[in-house]
């Protein structure tokens, strides 16, 4: 049953009006109204709440599809801040017993992996406030100068016994089993970059390219001499990249991260605009995020607000988002920059 007329028939049967209803649950009688005509859905964080209400558990309420009630839970990953612990309770179970169910389907463990990084996120955003308060209440605790550095994505306190050696056996392993996996190679390199094992990376970068003959190859040629100290090979890498692949997008993206840490801010900012203007809608934003960035490091923090302005524009447009938390976020970060400019 189509949860319009499932929640019509449960407040209908009690004798509710719209207006009752919707005072009940803090909405609008128009939003309620909308319900009802099958024209939205509530938010997810509605759920328990409105199960309350009637009586009833929120499967029966809303009897989704199995791929409606995932969709569902992907808008809340994207769009929700902070998560309702009982919708979070009840999802998982969902999941997990999908995942059961249909062994061969990645995608509700996919999905489920998203929500706990979600959530993930949530506690550790929460632990880099702790630990800000204490280190301002005591600014030589050392326990708390650790939690911070875990807390925002740092390395471990002990640097010298701090390695990816457990994510690159994994990716080993995986590939393997499966060498035209060929996405799998990037977040290989990643790690043996990061870990200075530069012949193994560039072991890694020569199989990819038995499968997949796109810039990715040289990007990362160029990403290994790079941190290796090859500097000049690591340019002729890129500047292969550039003339063979110039018309998409992410080559320029990437380049502008190329001259961002290289401390050329303004020619990342050039390589940023470019990725911007050669896409098709609908398009993505990571490049004015990466503007924002760099702005704030040069304390150009007008030029930032614009770029997320642009952001919050396209979203809109491309993307017929205009709230919730994808765009909330942005906005926080328009206010932060205003407060510092």
């Amino acid at each position: 049953m189509e949860f319009g007329k499932q929640f019509k028939e449960l407040r209908t049967a009690r004798g509710l009006t719209q207006e009752t209803v919707a005072a009940s649950l803090g909405v609008t009688g128009q939003a309620v109204s909308r319900w009802e005509r099958g024209e939205t859905l509530p938010d997810i964080s509605l759920l328990p709440e409105i199960s309350a209400y009637f009586g009833v558990t929120i499967d029966a309420l809303f009897a989704l599809s199995d791929d409606t009630r995932m969709d569902r839970i992907q808008n809340m990953i994207w769009d929700v801040k902070v998560f309702d612990p009982a919708v979070v309770e009840t999802e998982r179970r969902f999941l997990i017993e999908k995942g059961m169910k249909e062994p061969d389907n990645p995608k509700p463990y996919a999905l489920l992996a998203d929500m706990e990084n979600h959530l993930a996120k949530q506690c550790r955003e929460r632990a880099e406030l702790a630990a800000k308060e204490a280190i301002r209440r005591d600014p030589y605790n050392r326990i708390a100068y650790g939690e911070l550095y875990d807390a925002m994505g740092g390395r471990g306190a002990d640097w010298y016994c701090w390695t990816h050696h457990r994510g690159i056996e994994f990716w080993k392993a995986h590939l393997k089993a499966h060498p035209d996996a060929s996405r799998a190679y990037l977040y290989l390199m990643d790690l043996l970059i990061d870990d200075q094992r530069f012949d193994e990376a560039r072991e890694a970068v020569k199989e990819m390219a038995k499968h997949e003959m796109t810039f990715r190859v040289p990007l990362y040629e160029g990403n290994i001499e790079w941190f290796a100290g090859n500097r000049d090979l690591a340019v002729q890498h890129w500047n292969r990249m550039c003339e063979t692949y110039a018309g998409e997008w992410m080559v320029w993206l990437s380049m502008g991260d190329v001259y961002a840490r290289a401390g050329q801010f303004e020619q990342a900012i050039a390589m940023y605009e470019k990725a911007m203007e050669i896409q098709k809608p609908p398009r993505m934003v990571d490049a004015l995020e990466a503007i924002a960035q760099v702005c704030e490091r040069t304390g150009n923090y007008h030029r930032g607000i614009e770029a997320l302005e642009r952001e919050i524009t396209i979203l809109r447009e491309d993307w017929n988002t205009a709230s919730g938390e994808t765009v909330d976020s942005v906005r926080r970060e328009i206010e932060r920059l205003k407060a510092r400019a």
